[in-house]
């Protein structure tokens, strides 16, 4: 016989009863290191554990404030001054990780993460060799609760590098000058100066230039902050420059001979920088000019583009037109008043007195022909073929020139024929002329009156006058 109920289903097999508990699964020891008491001390570095924690519990003096759900503990005793990386990456679990100094139930946070939605925490902060730092990782997000499963666990700690202190600033050699350090295990040093790179991982430079010149200090990776100053005690610095953490900017200044400047690098402690320091590299200079071929009679558009790579950018322009005239702004607009080539010169010019300059030749050449005239019959018949002239002036250079003749109509004008041909330089009042034949029709009849539209093109060239370059003709009476 077999019975069954909501909870429980009892088997008869063989004189044998089997009991099945449904809906439940069996239960989880809790790890050893559930509790603060027993938290795993970690002896050496660098350190990775994994532990199953799905039978971790909440113990009422666990502290509060960084999720203390299914807790676990760890320790540490460093035996030496420096930094410290905790995490949890690699957990099959949204993890909150914390750090603490203390007695049980007394416990001071030093640090805490968690990433909401995420599976992992990490801490990273300065320790003190013979304090004892305990970690407690926690199922987020809440207190007082059960959870956890699969965590992984990992400690490293990180030596601190020789320019730590003021003290110990590494000399700058010749330049250019290049040294990496790892800042991950940088400190800050009691009365170290935040006055415009604040960071809590910092090392420290000194330079003292022979040569009175303008240096430029950066670092690679360029997110850390540089500052230069004066001095000679930690308590008694002056500011000379400063580039701050994330600017990405480089450090530019005049160093004078024989004074020492000391450079702070300051880091986020998240990896190693190499601190660079080289003489100031000139800026660049460059400029273009619109219209490209412009005439006499053109308001020109001058477009600097300078560009100083140290980082100080640009103060100020110094522009020579070549014709006597000279501007001091970044994109001026000059008339360049006769043809001839015109050397164009720009000087730019950095707030350190560094500078470039770039010159141009800038042809200037007036390009203008124009329809003078256009002889026409006064009078003209149905099938008659006329004839009709555009006569064309050109005083400047020799220019090949399409004469396009057009009909006038009720709705505008049409094609009658084009011609092109070279016109040469006539400067006694003489023209080129271009001759069109054209028979009158019927639809000219109805109209009454026929006229005649003329356009002349000296393309490639652009005519500086186009106004004149097209002309209407007397109408001719149809009879």
């Amino acid at each position: 016989m077999i019975r069954r109920t909501a909870a429980r289903i009892a088997v008869a097999f063989t004189g044998v009863i089997t009991l099945l508990v449904v809906g439940q699964t069996a239960a989880h020891a809790a790890p050893v290191n559930d509790d603060y008491s027993a938290a795993i001390a970690v002896e050496t570095l660098s350190f990775t554990t994994t532990i199953d924690t799905r039978g971790a519990t909440a113990d009422p003096t666990d502290p509060t404030g960084c999720h203390n759900n299914a807790s676990v503990w760890f320790s540490f005793t460093p035996a030496r001054d420096g930094r410290i990386r905790a995490h949890t990456i690699g957990n099959d679990y949204e993890a909150a990780l914390s750090a603490w100094t203390g007695e049980q139930g007394a416990l001071t946070q030093v640090a805490c993460h968690y990433d909401n939605g995420g599976q992992y925490g990490q801490v990273s902060f300065a320790v003190t060799a013979g304090t004892t730092y305990h970690f407690m990782v926690g199922a987020c997000c809440g207190d007082g609760g059960t959870g956890g499963g699969t965590l992984r666990f990992s400690l490293e700690q990180f030596e601190a590098p020789a320019n730590d202190d003021f003290a110990d600033a590494v000399p700058v050699g010749a330049l250019p000058y290049s040294n990496s350090q790892d800042y991950r295990g940088a400190t800050g040093e009691t009365g170290e100066p935040r006055s415009c790179a604040p960071a809590s991982h910092t090392g420290w430079y000194s330079y003292t230039p022979t040569t009175t010149r303008s240096v430029t200090a950066r670092t690679n990776p360029g997110h850390a902050g540089v500052t230069a100053y004066t001095g000679s005690t930690l308590n008694q610095l002056s500011l000379v420059a400063c580039s701050p953490l994330y600017s990405y900017q480089p450090l530019t200044f005049v160093a004078q001979a024989g004074r020492t400047y000391l450079f702070q690098v300051g880091s986020d402690g998240s990896a190693e920088h190499a601190f660079q320091l080289d003489v100031a590299p000139q800026p660049t200079a460059e400029f273009y000019h619109y219209p490209s071929e412009p005439s006499s009679y053109d308001q020109i558009s001058f477009s600097s583009s300078a560009w100083d790579s140290a980082g100080l950018g640009i103060s100020s322009y110094a522009w020579d037109f070549g014709d006597g005239t000279t501007s001091t702004e970044a994109n001026p607009v000059h008339r360049l008043g006769t043809d001839g080539d015109h050397t164009v010169r720009l000087t730019a010019e950095t707030p350190d007195g560094r500078s470039a300059s770039v010159s141009h030749v800038v042809q200037v050449r007036t390009h203008d022909v124009a329809i003078v005239r256009m002889t026409v019959p006064r009078t003209a018949r149905v099938g008659q073929t006329i004839g009709v002239d555009v006569h064309i002036r050109n005083t400047r250079y020799p220019e090949t020139v399409q004469v396009e003749l057009f009909r006038g109509t009720p709705t505008g004008y049409t094609s009658v024929g084009s011609a092109s041909r070279p016109v040469p330089v006539k400067s006694d009042g003489r023209t080129t002329r271009f001759s069109f034949a054209y028979t009158v029709t019927g639809d000219d009849l109805a109209t009454g009156k026929l006229t005649f539209r003329a356009t002349a093109d000296p393309s490639p060239s652009r005519d500086a006058l186009p106004a004149d370059n097209e002309l209407l003709s007397t109408p001719i009476r149809i009879s």
